[in-house]
């Protein structure tokens, strides 16, 4: 199982922009029809497991797409600031996505992938 949510729940950071569990993080589909501001949804994007020429594999690697969505751009900049300091030591950040805005809700879209590193 892939931990984005319970690190991110247990960040005192993370619990002051989107919730105390944190209720506005939201896998993808999950998320209400209309979402309460700021929030973040994620997705898992690819996966692998280890190749060992001997050996089954002790560990799977995902990547996750994040995606923020706020009011302001600054207000989703702070959250990414946020989520980035509560995964990063559980994780590697490998690319930073898009700022714009969301046609469909109208609000500021930042997004970002991480790679985690799952022992079996």
């Amino acid at each position: 199982m892939i931990p984005i949510f319970s690190i991110c729940a247990a960040d005192l950071g993370v619990q002051a922009l989107l919730g105390k569990k944190p209720t506005r993080l939201y896998q993808f589909g999950m998320a209400p029809s209309i979402p309460v501001s700021p929030y973040a949804v994620w997705r898992q994007v690819s996966g692998v497991p280890a190749a060992y020429l001997g050996d089954r594999p002790d560990v799977d690697s995902f990547t996750l797409q994040v995606d923020v969505f706020a009011k302001t751009p600054e207000i989703s900049r702070e959250v990414v600031d946020v989520l980035r300091d509560a995964l990063e030591p559980h994780c590697y950040i490998s690319s930073w996505g898009m700022e714009g805005r969301d046609p469909e809700t109208e609000l500021h879209r930042i997004n970002f992938d991480i790679d985690f590193i799952i022992r079996r």
